[in-house]
């Protein structure tokens, strides 16, 4: 029987396998980026003074956002992948991961350069927003935001505050999961989706008003990326926001399984084959929400040999902690879905005609078209 999933489990929930990690690398790497650019990354604190936080009573909505953007050279010091407190908090909620150093993660190689000074393009670069699933940092899309930042993409990564097991914020405070405890029903999927929507349009209006950020955006040419809950946002969020011109669904089952009116701007949904057609069985939330979807372009998408996590960093992270592989080796997922997400973004808001997106490539086998 197939399951709706509104939300990733538990972080880290894809480092599945019995048993107690063995041996790790004393500092994980995440793949290189691929593109032309050098890479930097800013990190901003926005809080809302008009909306309650939704999860925690007697707070503003507050959050925290990474932007990576094309950076005139790599100088600097690399990026933090994540905090030392998120990184504990992360390996600690593993009971897999109970040998490995609290600190592992924090030392995560990435490309990005700290607050390198941006490239700027004449007319600002194309703005790509991504949302994480439920319970993961906005930490684990760093392989994909790195690499279409390298390929001339402003990209904002949202953490979506209490949603994650670990945000840590600029005074030190480190807040944890709160949203969801009392279980995963089909009313929290679709709060989980209202918050979502409304945090994503929350930071598009900071980045508007902010005078470095919109010196460096065409904020005309605007798509969202999500993965898992992040992905099912996305969708949701396409058909009613204006300044969203197309969005991607990184393996997010749908909660509610419907849109609130049909997605008519570019929609594209990669996931692994738990979210291939029914056929004759019974029908899934893609199979339901799939009908909605009635622009004149649309893919929907599998990789045979994918789990949940392939599409993001813990597909190449869980072999460098000592933690089975997936069935795909996560560097060719990782790599998988750079490709066929950035040819959308190519296409979509660039204009920039992308054979890979017309049908199965001899170079990408595992990729199913349905």
């Amino acid at each position: 029987m197939r399951k709706t999933i509104i939300a990733s489990t538990l972080a880290l929930c894809a480092f599945t396998g019995v048993g107690t990690a063995h041996a790790v690398s004393p500092a994980p790497a995440l793949p290189a980026p691929t593109g032309g650019h050098a890479v930097g990354r800013s990190v901003i604190h926005l809080v809302d003074p008009t909306r309650p936080d939704p999860w925690v009573g007697g707070r503003s909505r507050e959050l925290m956002v990474s932007i990576w953007y094309p950076a005139r050279k790599a100088v600097g010091k690399r990026a933090p992948y994540v905090t030392p407190r998120e990184s504990e908090l992360i390996i600690k909620s593993v009971p897999q991961l109970k040998d490995v150093p609290p600190d592992t993660l924090a030392g995560t190689k990435t490309y990005a350069r700290a607050d390198a000074p941006p490239l700027r393009c004449e007319g600002g670069w194309p703005l790509v927003v991504m949302s994480p699933g439920m319970t993961l940092p906005r930490a684990t899309l760093t392989s994909l935001a790195e690499d279409f930042a390298s390929r001339g993409y402003l990209v904002a990564g949202i953490e979506h505050t209490y949603e994650s097991v670990a945000t840590t914020f600029p005074d030190g405070r480190t807040v944890t999961f709160e949203a969801g405890r009392g279980g995963q029903t089909p009313e929290l999927g679709e709060k989980v989706a209202r918050v979502r929507a409304a945090d994503t349009a929350f930071v598009l209006d900071a980045l508007e008003k902010d005078r470095r950020w919109n010196r460096l955006a065409d904020e005309t040419r605007v798509a969202m990326v999500g993965h898992s809950v992040g992905g099912q946002s996305a969708a949701h969020l396409l058909p009613g926001n204006r300044r969203i011109r197309a969005a991607v669904n990184l393996d997010g089952s749908y909660n509610p399984k419907t849109p609130a009116e049909p997605v008519r701007k570019p929609f594209m949904m990669i996931g692994g084959p738990r979210q291939e057609p029914a056929g004759d069985g019974e029908k899934g939330s893609w199979d339901l929400f799939w009908p909605h979807v009635t622009g004149d372009w649309k893919r929907w998408l599998t990789v045979t040999g994918a789990e949940h996590m392939s599409f993001v960093d813990y597909a190449v992270l869980q072999p460098q902690l000592g933690l089975p592989a997936f069935p795909i080796d996560g560097e060719r997922s990782i790599a998988i879905t750079r490709a066929y997400v950035g040819a959308f973004l190519d296409l979509h808001l660039k204009g920039k005609r992308r054979p890979l997106l017309d049908g199965p490539s001899d170079g990408y086998p595992e990729v199913r078209f349905w």
